[in-house]
């Protein structure tokens, strides 16, 4: 679990994004506050269509709120072009989703090598990050395996190794386990927690699981457009 006085890492402040325009305008984030630390694990929670994952788009950067702050160790990024953004991502966010997205045509080491391939890292030391990282998902004997020939937990354990193998900061995660039977996606929670603790990797995941959510350091709900930390965790 991440130490309180760790210093911020992401910060949101008073987010707002609408969708539409005119009568058929839907405020999703009224004012969003949220800050995150290298190290913790949170969850974001609420009903569909809240805004969950609209959120986690504007804190990976993936979209732009219509007004508000979002400073990366205290770096403002609202104000940069897009060159400077994919950058950013590349080098410290992770993305996770509730479908895998990997490339049927390659093997699995070749789906967790492609973000060090297109930020043109030198490709030997590309391998050998995503070797370790597979087998410490327990896929080291699957390397060479395209994602046809995996389970749909072994594709989301490709997947997070994708997501991590670029070693970044942040591991913005959406329902990372919703597709997944619950022997599954336990085995996928864990190793975010693993990972988390030894990387000192920060975790955000928007899941719909209050069992899961139980277990993280923090958990959020979004409803009605404003982020609120659960009652019982305030103290």
């Amino acid at each position: 679990m991440a130490e309180r006085n760790e210093p911020l890492l992401l910060e949101g402040r008073e987010l707002h994004k609408s969708h539409g325009s005119g009568p058929s305008r839907i405020e999703v984030l009224k004012g969003v506050d949220i800050s995150v630390r290298r190290g913790e694990m949170t969850a974001i929670v609420g009903a569909s269509g809240s805004g969950k994952t609209t959120l986690l788009q504007i804190l990976g950067t993936l979209d732009i709120p219509d007004s508000g702050k979002l400073l990366f160790e205290g770096r403002d990024l609202i104000c940069a072009d897009e060159t400077a953004l994919s950058r950013h991502r590349n080098l410290h966010i992770g993305f996770i989703f509730q479908f895998h997205h990997l490339l049927p045509e390659f093997s699995a080491l070749e789906n967790v090598m492609m973000p060090g391939l297109i930020a043109g890292q030198e490709k030997e030391g590309v391998r050998a990050r995503a070797t370790g990282l597979l087998e410490q998902v327990g896929l080291g004997q699957r390397l060479h395996h395209r994602s046809g020939e995996l389970s749909g937990g072994e594709q989301q354990r490709v997947a997070l190794a994708r997501a991590l193998v670029m070693e970044p900061d942040i591991l913005l995660a959406d329902e990372p386990t919703g597709n997944l039977d619950s022997l599954s996606g336990s085995l996928v929670f864990e190793l975010l927690g693993h990972l988390s603790r030894s990387m000192g990797l920060a975790v955000l995941m928007v899941t719909h699981n209050m069992e899961l959510a139980a277990s993280m350091d923090r958990t959020l709900t979004l409803h009605d457009g404003i982020l609120s930390i659960s009652k019982k965790q305030e103290s």
